[in-house]
């Protein structure tokens, strides 16, 4: 069984400042559980006009309470605790002159247990017309209209659908079957064992309604996450959200989610005292 989980946004800046948020996004107080990111390919099509870019993620994980209960002791390994570190692979194209960015990330880890894949379309809500497009390239600017000189003129929509498939306990016995490999002895033992009281289906539901549920709160923290970055971008440019980064990454050793957001209250208000 699968399942799904939609979700919409809207973000009051335009679309070249959203997309280059997302690029610089980790790390941020919001993400505390983000250790690295590496930049495994990029590349702009003069063509097409579209950037491709895949990265690699590096994040602490942590398997919730309820999932681990369901797990035999056997499987975790040195992660029986639920603590551990996986890997994200993250790919990503955008086409500034139609207005769009498509991304889409998966696990690497436990992808057994659970498969969780994040697909997200960003769409610029106002689209340039032909006139303001050729104002700006007279001025030298970007077609796009700059990185955030439109930001009271354009929004970013964004749509998130996140895939959530548990496998558990059917890789082993369906490739044995596939191989002739178990007998009908070994078959009913395993029945009789560890999913005595839990079917396999009922084991996959609960470990996706819990998936589910951690992937609504995720997102809930990574607009806000976003929103972080764009207010550097607005308030010091790329400048002032590199030098946030450098903040952060600094913090992810020591201090805790509280000094994260301590951080951050005091970098806005700075800034806000800048502005006025």
């Amino acid at each position: 069984m699968v399942k799904f989980h939609t979700a919409t946004h809207t973000y009051e800046y335009p679309l070249p400042a959203v997309s280059l948020a997302y690029f610089l996004r980790y790390p941020n107080p919001y993400s505390t559980h983000v250790l690295s990111t590496d930049v495994i390919s990029r590349h702009f099509d003069p063509t097409t006009q579209r950037l491709h870019t895949v990265r690699l993620h590096l994040k602490r994980s942590k398997l919730p309470t309820t999932v681990l209960k369901l797990l035999p002791k056997g499987i975790l390994g040195n992660a029986a605790g639920g603590d551990g570190k996986s890997f994200v692979l993250e790919k990503s194209t955008v086409d500034v002159r139609e207005g769009w960015m498509e991304t889409e990330s998966r696990n690497l880890e436990w992808t057994g247990v659970l498969s969780v894949v994040e697909r997200q379309r960003y769409t610029r809500e106002k689209p340039l017309s032909a006139e303001r497009v050729l104002e700006d390239e007279e001025r030298g600017q970007p077609a796009v209209g700059g990185l955030l000189g439109l930001a009271k003129d354009e929004n970013t929509s964004v749509t998130t659908t996140v895939t959530l498939h548990s496998r558990f306990g059917q890789p082993k016995l369906l490739g044995a079957r596939r191989k002739g490999e178990v007998g009908a002895e070994e078959e009913a033992g395993a029945k009789k064992g560890f999913f005595s009281s839990w079917s396999t289906a009922a084991l996959q539901r609960t470990i996706e309604a819990t998936g589910v549920t951690r992937a609504r709160n995720a997102l809930v923290k990574s607009k806000e996450g976003m929103n972080v970055v764009l207010e550097r971008l607005r308030t010091g440019g790329v400048v002032r959200a590199v030098e946030g980064m450098r903040r952060d990454h600094e913090l992810v050793v020591g201090g805790g989610e509280g000094s994260w957001k301590r951080v951050w209250q005091q970098g806005r208000d700075e800034g806000d005292g800048d502005l006025g």
